[in-house]
């Protein structure tokens, strides 16, 4: 059967390093990507304006930047 929250919210197949915390921050750059695209397109529809298209842009990249710290992922702390 097919499930309605997979159409709207495809998740892509993950081909990194396979981490918990890489599988965490790959679901959470795709939710990111996901979220912004409805942003923008209900921005070029017309239905918010430019400027709350951006604040809200711009608390979810503040989201993904924490959630990136959290995890603690682009450091060198996990070569040794």
């Amino acid at each position: 059967m097919f499930n309605k929250n997979d159409f709207l919210y495809p998740r892509s197949r993950y081909y990194g390093q396979v981490q918990p915390k890489n599988l965490v921050f790959n679901a959470n750059l795709q939710e990111f990507s996901q979220r912004v695209s409805y942003i923008c397109n209900l921005e070029t529809g017309g239905k918010i304006p430019p400027d709350e298209a951006y604040r809200q842009i711009k608390l979810l990249w503040k989201e993904l930047k924490r959630s990136k710290k959290q995890l603690k992922i682009g450091t060198n702390t996990n070569l040794m």
